[in-house]
């Protein structure tokens, strides 16, 4: 068994995406066949900065570019992969995530949101009452999602 403590966490963003009425947008991810959902996220390129590689990712995964950004949120979030994960994603290359997290505005309609990407991450999407997002995430980030449910609630309340 390799020793996972010695590789790095991938440095990457997520979006927090909200609607007019404070719904957060979440994608069902293609490689998850259980019914978990996930906000935006991931890598950021070398030399890419946090804002950038978060409007790149979000347009990647969703199609979505019409945004507001309201909040970069203090600190970073990091999970660690499960075993079972671990050198089977991001070519084995990190043992998990350390995160800055964006809250952002969607301005534009539903229309405008579209996962038929050049490599889809998500085949479903849905608006969800941010109350119920530690409950639809894969355990290992629920921590992360469990400490960004607060910081939500005290900026959309």
């Amino acid at each position: 068994m390799m020793s996972t403590k010695k590789l790095p966490l991938r440095i990457g963003v997520g979006a927090i995406v909200l609607n007019k009425k404070n719904q957060v947008f979440v994608g069902k991810r293609k490689d998850n066949p259980v019914d978990k959902w996930q906000m935006p996220q991931g890598g950021v390129n070398d030399g890419e900065d946090l804002t950038s590689a978060m409007k790149r990712e979000l347009n990647e995964e969703t199609g979505i570019e019409n945004i507001k950004i309201l909040n970069e949120i203090d600190g970073w979030f990091e999970y660690e992969l499960p075993n079972y994960l671990l050198g089977k994603i991001w070519r084995g290359k990190f043992r998990g995530q350390k995160q800055k997290w964006f809250i952002v505005k969607f301005l534009g309609n539903d229309e405008e949101i579209n996962l038929e990407k050049d490599k889809p991450e998500f085949v479903e999407w849905k608006w969800l009452d941010i109350e119920k997002l530690p409950n639809v995430i894969v355990d290992f980030k629920k921590k992360v999602y469990e400490k960004l449910l607060p910081k939500i609630r005290n900026f959309i309340n």
